[in-house]
């Protein structure tokens, strides 16, 4: 599908992925610590760190011989889905966490709790979804990306 999103979804969008991301973004990068940390199951876990290597999201890199034991590591790529994984979890906070987001995250430059918001890259102004206008861009192949006209 000619869909960036789609695109995306198709490296991250199963649920023990993203999930495995986002302990990658915290520092895990050990095996069992991910398994630890989210209770799956071995050969779930293990299939999910061989799509993200595969998929050039994180690095196995060896850290014991005998026997084997790999780090995973963020490549550039899976560094770069911290917004993805902000945005989902700040979601989350707005709309599924009734006592209160259950983990915060502080601007160590200011020292303060900080929330992600989109602004414009021309002008800095904050955005948001009915701010913005689709338009093909170089990439597209049909149309159909965009919205369909209201009568």
């Amino acid at each position: 599908m000619n869909c960036s999103l789609a695109q995306c979804l198709e490296v991250v969008g199963e649920w023990w992925t993203l999930l495995i991301v986002r302990d990658a973004l915290l520092g895990v990068t050990r095996f069992d610590d991910f398994r630890d940390r989210l209770g799956i199951a071995r050969n779930v876990l293990a299939q999910r760190l061989e799509h993200l290597v595969a998929h050039d999201i994180l690095t196995r890199e060896p850290y014991q011989d005998n026997p084997v034991r790999h780090d995973y590591r963020l490549t550039p790529k899976g560094r770069s889905l911290w917004l993805v994984v902000t945005a989902m979890r700040q979601w989350g906070d707005d709309w599924a966490a009734p006592d209160g987001p259950p983990l915060e995250v502080v601007h160590t430059t200011c020292g303060h709790t900080a929330v992600i918001h989109p602004t414009c890259s021309h002008c800095g102004e904050k955005v948001t979804g009915p701010d913005l206008r689709p338009t093909l861009g170089p990439g597209a192949h049909s149309p159909a990306l965009l919205p369909v006209p209201s009568h």
